[in-house]
């Protein structure tokens, strides 16, 4: 599984990141610094949990499988 941010869209509001911030890291300024990454084995739950908290759905989640 992979997950892809689009930063048109991110506005920083860091709901991703509260969720797990080795998912989702932040830039210096607070926005996404995820381009596109691969989500750890074990950790797809809290990705797609992250993905659906975004208020702009910014982050699409991709399953690779």
């Amino acid at each position: 599984m992979r997950i892809r941010v689009n930063h048109d869209r991110c506005t920083g509001h860091a709901r991703c990141n509260a969720l797990s911030e080795e998912i989702y890291p932040l830039d210096d300024v607070g926005y996404s610094a995820v381009v596109d990454a691969q989500v750890p084995v074990g950790s797809e739950s809290i990705a797609r949990e992250g993905a659906d908290t975004c208020p702009e759905g910014a982050i699409e989640v991709i399953d690779d499988c």
